[in-house]
């Protein structure tokens, strides 16, 4: 199992978050692209001390850029991940 640091990355702040946050107590976080289901579940239950009930990922590839220049960049890949907890149970954001 890897460190529970290294599956979650970063907490996603959008309306569309807002709401499922808001209607099903559900958060959602960018993590690392290589972690599965069981491993986001471990680490957001040991870092952040509550029940998780389901998880549901999501990859995005990473797209085509051009700035002002011939030549093409791309942006790194990802992975999101929606996490819905025990009701009762919440995450202090702020």
């Amino acid at each position: 199992m890897r460190d529970i640091y290294s599956v979650i990355d970063s907490v996603r702040l959008s309306e569309k978050s807002t709401l499922l946050q808001e209607l099903h107590n559900e958060y959602v976080l960018k993590v690392d692209r290589r972690a599965n289901k069981i491993e986001i579940k471990r680490a957001v239950e040991q870092a952040f001390g509550v029940k998780v009930t389901s998880v549901r990922t999501a990859n995005y590839s990473g797209k085509a850029k051009r700035v002002r220049r011939a030549d093409e960049g791309k942006t790194a890949a990802w992975k999101k991940a929606m996490v819905r907890l025990k009701d009762g149970d919440s995450i202090d954001l702020i």
